[in-house]
């Protein structure tokens, strides 16, 4: 049988059956590679780092508007001798202005942004600023500074930006660069203070393979920790003179903190920041730093401090219920500065309601005899003066029932209290003329509707500082240094203002001209 039979059915071989074909192979996707070794040179057009309206460029405009001539005589460095140039004070400001709208208040932080951040290497035209020079020159113009932060309200002022028709002031607590546990009483300080000395005199014989720089920073911290113990018993003198009675504590990191109670409930070191806002466009036109907790005593100053920077006194105040005293009633009123304030300090409802005496038996539900100079009670019983006392600067005046009445009145809980052992009291404060208009005007729906307006204002001021500009708690030390840092924050703040309502008006102006 020949072996050539053709194909015939069942007879197939695996040679004929080769099985399934292999599919292609996919070409694999081209990318561009990743290389981040290497180093090349770029083209970089300065002027297209930022927008043309950014806000940098306004910063330095504005700046630019400035006389800057006090921060010009501080520099050592003049033309025909030698020496290291100086970085202009209008560059360092515009750059603190603009790191304090951006929320920065490190030095080293700053100094890293000006390396790679569009905005500062705008503003320091690819110059990279030592750490220490933008410390140093935040820290060191206590006299200039303030001066600057009038010509500040001077620019806003010329372009219709400042009315002290009315003013809203409040205070608000900013914490100190200082923590509860570097409080300590004398003999602690003393261990600190010995414990200082002896570094600064072993440094001197320091072997320790370092650089002149290195060496130098770290005598000159040694010193400087020698200088604050130093100052934080001569605090401590200070304080121990005003508080007899008991010891006293200070705090050996910066001094002249003080611990106070915070808007959460707590405590911690830290100043009080008073800030006055006019109403009209919210400008601060007044800014200072105090160590008091507390804050009536530092509403008369304020409006010093505000003639001062604007010339004039505000036709009005407004404050909250921690700056309304008589005090400050009458001597702002003597320099013709019109009050409004709370009435809750003057108002005793909330004390007569926990001692059982119900709101019908409240002293304004006792009608006053003037010709007779006493009280009748809503039962009809007559309440005789029977002494009078200075409080303040105002007379109070007691009135009080005979005892027998109140025993046999059905209404003698409800009247004089859950205890009901001594009759029924009233008194009368006699208030000097400015104190009654004062509580006169507080009693008007105009005078209310202004007062709901302060949190909106000047409360909004606080908020903007903290919030925006990242003022929570201070970067330097000292009142005079904390002081610095709340006028560069209020410096920033009026600018910030000023850019935004320039901007407002000229789209307005457009709008209204296309």
């Amino acid at each position: 049988m020949s072996s050539d039979c053709g194909h015939l059915p069942g007879m197939e071989t695996e040679a004929a059956n080769p099985g399934p074909a292999k599919e292609a192979r996919a070409p694999k996707p081209r990318v561009k590679p990743i290389d981040r070794s290497q180093t090349m040179f770029r083209v970089i057009d300065v002027e297209q780092l930022i927008e043309p309206d950014h806000p940098a460029r306004a910063i330095w405009e504005f700046v630019g508007r400035l006389d800057l001539t006090r921060f010009y005589k501080k520099i050592q460095a003049v033309e025909g001798v030698p020496g290291r140039q100086a970085w202009d004070p209008r560059l360092l400001i515009s750059i603190w202005v603009y790191a304090y709208s951006r929320g920065i208040s490190s030095g080293r932080e700053l100094s890293r942004r000006c390396e790679y951040e569009p905005a500062f290497q705008w503003l320091a035209a690819l110059g990279c600023i030592n750490y220490h020079t933008l410390c140093d020159f935040r820290s060191t113009y206590d006299a200039e500074l303030p001066e600057l932060f009038t010509q500040v309200l001077g620019v806003l002022s010329s372009e219709g930006l400042v009315n002290l028709e009315r003013v809203m002031h409040d205070g608000t607590k900013i914490k100190a660069s200082a923590s509860k546990s570097s409080f300590a009483r004398r003999e602690r300080l003393k261990e600190h203070l010995k414990a200082a000395r002896e570094q600064v005199e072993a440094l001197k014989d320091w072997k320790a393979e370092e650089t002149a720089g290195q060496k130098a920073a770290r005598q000159r911290a040694v010193r400087e920790r020698q200088t604050r113990v130093e100052q934080a018993l001569k605090e401590l003198d200070t304080l121990q003179e005003k508080h007899e009675d008991s010891e006293v504590r200070v705090s050996h990191t910066d001094p002249q903190a003080r611990v106070m109670k915070q808007p959460n409930g707590g405590f911690a070191p830290s100043y009080n920041v008073q800030l006055s806002t006019e109403a009209a466009h919210q400008v601060i036109v007044g800014a200072g730093v105090t160590q008091n907790g507390n804050d009536w005593s530092s509403l008369v100053p304020a409006m010093a401090e505000v003639e001062k920077n604007c010339g004039a006194k505000p036709k009005q105040v407004v404050v909250d219920a921690g700056f309304t005293t008589r005090k400050n009633v009458m001597e702002l009123s003597a320099q013709g500065v019109e009050m409004i304030g709370s009435l809750r300090d003057l108002n005793a409802g909330g004390q007569l309601e926990r001692r059982g005496i119900a709101p019908e038996f409240h002293p304004k539900a006792f009608e006053y005899n003037a010709q007779e100079d006493s009280y009748r009670c809503p039962m009809g019983t007559v309440l005789k003066r029977i002494s009078t006392r200075k409080k303040r600067s105002a007379q109070e005046h007691i009135y009080r029932a005979d005892c027998r009445a109140c025993e046999v009145c059905p209404f003698q809980r409800s009247c004089c209290g859950q205890e009901g052992e001594e009759p029924r009291s009233v008194y009368r404060t006699q208030e000097p003329k400015e104190m009654e208009d004062f509580i006169k005007r507080m009693r008007q729906d105009e005078a209310k509707e202004i007062y709901r307006q302060r949190a909106g204002v000047a409360e909004f001021t606080n908020a903007w500082i903290k919030e925006k500009l990242g003022v929570r708690q201070f970067r330097l030390r000292g009142l005079v240094k904390a002081g610095l840092e709340v006028i560069w924050a209020c410096l920033t703040y009026n600018i910030q203002t000023y850019i935004r309502l320039i901007a407002q008006q000229q789209t307005l102006q457009r709008t209204a001209n296309p």
